[in-house]
């Protein structure tokens, strides 16, 4: 199997993200290469959890401007995980 490090980069904390929890339904930032199946071996792996299912999406970047530079963001997905049974503590040191 593929580094995990690599496949799941960090969970999003956003309040979105943390409104899904009581559904079972957590968000990770992933790699731009990988697809549902290899998200769904990481999730399992190293979380020890059964993953009902995965939804991925492509975040497309955004126009920003900094002082007099302007630019945009970076491209990124983002897995959407629900669970069938178990619960992922993504604050645990």
């Amino acid at each position: 199997m593929k580094d995990i490090g690599r496949i799941l980069l960090n969970p999003v904390l956003s309040e979105k993200a943390s409104n899904m929890k009581p559904l079972k339904k957590y968000v990770f930032r992933i790699g731009v290469d990988y697809n549902k199946i290899e998200v769904k071996k990481a999730i399992e792996d190293l979380y020890s959890v059964k993953v009902e299912k995965v939804n991925i999406v492509n975040m497309a970047p955004k126009y920003k401007r900094v002082r007099l530079q302007y630019g945009f963001t970076r491209a990124w997905k983002k897995a959407i995980v629900t669970l069938k049974e178990g619960e992922i503590d993504l604050y645990k040191a």
